[in-house]
Parts: C-alpha cells; structure tokens; sequence
C-alpha cells in the first residue's frame, strides 16, 4: 500500500505523515489536516458482520494511517478498546421501534468522545517514537463537557506528556464538571475559564499559533499537541464506528447488504458528522447525514443558506455539549466541496475571524446535498425523552434526544423511511437533573447525586460505575481563570518563566 499524506487546509504543499499530523494536531500555519485522498478500501460487509470492534478498528485505521505498522497499530487498539468498556461490542447498536440507537456511551466517561480518546494517546506516544520527538507532548484543549474528561482518562500518567484542559465554568453540567475536577494523575490540569466554549477554543488555537510561545515550549524540550477532534487522531477512529454499525444492521438483519441507511447525529464541532462523511466516502452505504442541533443553531442555518454567521445569542442549553458557535471541523468539509482551494478557505476563515461570518460560493452549496439541518429547542427535548420513554421505555440523554427530535421532522417532512441510525452520544446519567425534569417536570433534589438517584428510580436503568464511583473522589482541581489569562496559566502549569 502506498503511504497516505495529509495537507493542510490553508496550505496544500503543508504535507505530513499521519504520524506527524497526530503529533502536530493543529497546522503551524493554522489549518487542519486533511487526507490527500480518501483510502481505497474494500469494505465487505458480509465478513465485517462477523468481526469484532477490535477488528474493525484495524481495517479502518490502517487504511489512513499507513506510516503505522500492523503491529503498532493493533497495540493501539488493543490497549485502548478493552475492559474499560462496559460491554465487549464496545459500540452496542439497540433497536428501538423504528430506529436503531448507537450507543457510544459505555466507556470511561460515558459519552462519545472515549471511543476516539481511548486511542489517541497511544497513536500520539507511538507517533513520537517513529519521529524520534523527545519533547514532553503538552496536550492542550478546550472543551464544552465531554472531551475534556475523556481527554484526561487517557492521558492520565502516560510518560512524556502533559494535558492541560479548558472548560467554561458555567457551561457544563455538574456531572461533567464534577469528572474533570476528580481527574486522577499527576500530569493532568483543569482549568475553568470565564466564557463560553468558543472564547475558549478560540484562545487555545491562538496558543497554537503563538510563534514567541512555541520557542518558549522548545527551550525547554515541550512542544503543543491537541486532542480536539481538530486532531486528525481523533477523528479516523471515528469513522471506525460508523463502519462497525452498518456490518451490525447486516448482522441484526435490520437491513440487507448494500441498503442505504439515514444517520443522525447531535452535532457542535462537527468532528461526529464529518467523520460520518469520511465513511460514507470510503464505502459505508449512508444516504443522508442528518445534522441536529440545539438552540446554538449556526449549522441549521449554514445548510440552508450558505452563509456561516456566529453574530448570534449564545445559549447555555440543557445538551451543552453542543453549545458552540465555531464548528471548526467544517472547515475540512469547506476544504472538499472548495475543490481543495487554499485560498477559498484563507479568505472564509479570515472572514470568519474579521466579521464573524461568511458565504460560501454557489458551486459549493450544490455539494451539501447529502445533508440535512436542523434544530430543537429545549421543549422539543424534554418532550422527546419523555416520549422515547413512555413508548419504549429507552432513556436519552439531552443531545440524543436533540437527534431523534430532528430525525423524526426529517422523516415527516420527506416520508423517507430509509432506516435511520441515531446517534447516542452520552449516558442519560450525565445529565440527570434534565432526564429528571423531562419525565417528571415537578420532580425536586437537592443535590446532584439525588438527581442519579431519582432518574434510577424513574426508569430503574442502571447506573454506570463511572457515576456511582464519582463522588467518593476528591476535588483535585480547582483553578479558574479569565479568558485573557488563559496564556499566563499555561505559563504558569509549565514553570515557564
């Protein structure tokens, strides 16, 4: 097989190994890394039904990261999917009514982003030693509640690194905070900042491009990776499960091989839906990727329209894990339907920056057809988990409710009755207080851990050891800072005068 490169979004002749581009995470000149081509793979589902996670896993990711090899490769997997995970199948699909849910959440942190963080430590230190980097890696990143966390558990103690992660203080719910204030290991450093995610993500990518600070970093052996999905490591094994789904609905008889099937997913940094994007190009039989959103419906209106506009109210929702204005995965999708022009994505991104909006050209708009946008508000939500529940007794958290709100307008506005995949992106027990009051708007707790306890004996599911473990631990993190400080505490967590 020939070895698969990747190009930077603003700079085409910016090419890298996957190994480089792992250990990079963010471009120097600010772009994100994007295949030079999509892998030419086989997928035969009629084997694949048969293979594990772990199997799967070794397919996809060897297709796009083609400087690995086999054997470190399936020491990655090995080490990342494995008895962490609550269930062997590691991403279990259920068949509820009509659609069929992809639970993500059994791992670590009970949300999504473990089947990606699991992973990425190892690609990252196994990246290291192939480019003989002897830098300590200093992980940074900004999170709006799950990635953070997931971050953490698998960076916890790796040698030679160091994670530093940013959450807005009042942007999160108390479960999610709780777990990144307990975050075990010695390498590891939470910091809550007052604003929302995107102030915060926005200042971690100009940390990024901070050429005074990078010097500073080397002088004394650090360098900056990321474990934001803008991390090319982050997002290939997010393609693994989109694959891994189709050969379960094979397997589950839920549909033939070679059948189309519908994908929603709850969407904020676009990282989940483009990844789906990326199977779809390699092969995975998906007809419309269905793009729900909240409130902060930006997405909603860029798939409409074509114009990209954050000028907007920022609301702090009940799924805040989609609370953000600046989807910056889009830009790799930009990046495709621009026809790989760096100059397009330089003067969208420049007027992002500047105005705080964009348009996109017509030909571009024509190549968003495979997608479909919409929003629900934080009525719809609760009304859905209420519904989902009362028909089916399945419980959904906030952000999975968001996506079966928008797959069901989907299907009434066009009839089409593709089978569709839902997405589930968190355990309900994340958000207990939301789960409570959408079942029962009077219910009352005093505390959060009442609020697992209620939900438990609202819909007797069973609660994740991740939550029943969490408030024995300690609060090991307690620093705040301003936006504007955010340069300095990293200054200061990496004894940098």
């Amino acid at each position: 097989m020939s070895q698969l490169l990747y190009k930077s979004t603003r700079n085409d002749k910016n090419l890298v190994t996957a190994s480089q581009a792992i250990l990079q995470g963010l471009a120097e000149d600010g772009g994100l890394y994007v295949p030079v081509k999509q892998p030419a793979i086989t997928l035969d589902f009629d084997v694949l039904q048969h293979a594990t996670y772990q199997e799967v896993a070794y397919e996809i990711l060897a297709a796009y990261y083609t400087d690995f090899t086999e054997e470190e490769l399936k020491a990655c997997i090995t080490n990342a999917y494995n008895e962490k995970f609550e269930t062997p199948l590691i991403a279990p699909l259920k068949t509820v009514g009509s659609d069929s849910y992809l639970e993500l959440f059994h791992g670590p942190t009970i949300a999504f982003k473990d089947l990606a963080l699991s992973i990425l430590p190892h690609l990252m230190t196994t990246a290291a030693k192939k480019n003989a980097v002897e830098n300590e890696l200093v992980i940074l990143t900004a999170t709006s509640g799950d990635t953070g966390k997931a971050a953490m558990e698998g960076f916890a103690d790796v040698p030679r690194t160091k994670i530093i992660v940013f959450y807005p203080k009042d942007g999160v719910s108390k479960i999610q905070e709780r777990q990144m204030r307990t975050q075990r290991g010695d390498n590891t450093y939470v910091v809550a900042v007052e604003g929302n995610f995107d102030d915060a993500q926005s200042k971690v990518k100009e940390l990024f491009n901070d050429q005074q600070l990078r010097k500073e970093l080397l002088s004394q052996n650090k360098q900056f990776s990321s474990a934001n999905s803008i991390n090319i490591g982050r997002l290939i094994p997010q393609v693994v499960y989109y694959v891994y789904t189709y050969a379960q609905l094979v397997k589950q008889d839920e549909i033939k091989n070679g059948e189309s099937i519908n994908v929603t997913v709850p969407t904020g940094n676009f990282g989940n839906i483009l990844a789906a994007h990326y199977a779809k190009a390699i092969g995975v039989p998906i007809n419309k990727l269905i793009c729900a959103s909240n409130t902060n419906n930006v997405l909603t209106d860029f798939f409409a329209t074509g114009t990209y506009d954050r000028n907007r109210p920022f609301f702090v929702t009940s799924s805040p894990s989609m609370d953000i204005l600046i989807s910056s995965n889009l830009e790799r999708l930009l990046f495709e339907i621009g026809g790989d022009n760096v100059q397009t994505i330089q003067q969208l991104m420049a007027a992002l920056s500047d105005q705080g909006k964009y348009d996109i050209l017509p030909e571009m708009r024509e190549k968003l057809g495979e997608f479909y946008a919409d929003f629900a508000s934080f009525e719809q939500t609760n009304d859905t988990i209420a519904q989902e529940f009362d028909r089916h007794g399945y419980v959904l958290d906030p952000h999975t409710a968001v996506a079966k709100a928008v797959s069901d307008r989907y299907k009434e506005e066009t009839g089409d009755q593709t089978k569709m995949v839902i997405v589930s992106t968190a355990s309900p027990y994340k958000f207990p207080q939301v789960v409570a009051h959408a079942l029962d708007d009077t219910a009352t707790a005093e505390s959060e851990f009442d609020w697992i306890t209620l939900v438990f004996e609202q819909t007797n599911l069973s609660v994740p050891k991740a939550v029943s473990d969490l408030y024995r631990l300690p609060i090991r993190h307690e620093r705040e800072v301003a936006i504007q400080s955010m340069r300095d505490c990293v200054k200061e967590i990496l004894v940098i005068d």
